[in-house]
């Protein structure tokens, strides 16, 4: 009966973690209409119909949804306060290269781009931060690590990567590598309710 936007009081940041973790645990991911732009909800329609409001695709008539008279859509689009379909609506999240729309396409076209995350096994990683959750995702030679900060201030944290020693961690969302893992803890630093994709890379050996 709730949207996930008004559930974590319309914080980018806790959105973003909540949707990478729910596209890199096993399972089909569900994403319902609307997050995508971090719509909110009507909790004064009965039963399930409070998330079940006309899409805002566009600031103009009945959120760009219908034609139609106000008086004749099965139900209102939000109107009211910081969830209005004038101030969230797809149109002007496509214009915005920084908006939760342009993220949600990134992080989507990421997960696809691995088989991991839809078909891998999944394995916790033992963490010295009680507030960091980390699992790897393992498929046909391929290793994923997700790194996830579920406190709203940065934390440090020391992850136990047994038989990865060697592996270089390269990030998904910019390609960049991080510090290759040793035999020692392996160390990282997350922002508030940050998290990370890495793919745990076999460094290529030169033949002399």
């Amino acid at each position: 009966r709730r949207r996930l936007a008004p559930l974590l009081g319309n914080s980018r940041s806790k959105i973003e973690l909540l949707n990478g973790l729910l596209l890199s645990l096993p399972g089909t991911p569900i994403l319902y209409y609307g997050d995508e732009i971090g719509m909110g909800d009507n909790i004064y329609l009965g039963d399930r119909n409070g998330v079940r409001t006309p899409m805002h695709w566009s600031p103009d008539r009945n959120a760009g949804f219908s034609s139609a008279e106000f008086a004749r859509l099965y139900s209102p689009p939000v109107m009211d306060g910081s969830y209005s379909y004038q101030a969230i609506n797809v149109e002007s999240q496509e214009r915005d290269a920084s908006s939760l729309l342009r993220w949600m396409r990134r992080i989507l076209s990421i997960r696809a781009g691995s088989r991991t995350f839809g078909r891998g096994n999944l394995r916790f990683v033992e963490s010295s931060n009680r507030r960091v959750l980390a699992f790897l995702r393992e498929w046909e030679g391929e290793t994923l690590l997700v790194v996830a900060n579920f406190s709203r201030h940065p934390q440090p944290v020391d992850l136990r990567l047994r038989g990865m020693e060697g592996r270089v961690p390269v990030e998904l969302f910019g390609g960049a590598s991080f510090p290759q893992v040793g035999e020692d803890d392996y160390q990282l630093s997350l922002g508030p309710h940050g998290f990370y994709w890495f793919r745990l890379d076999v460094p290529h050996t030169r033949a002399d």
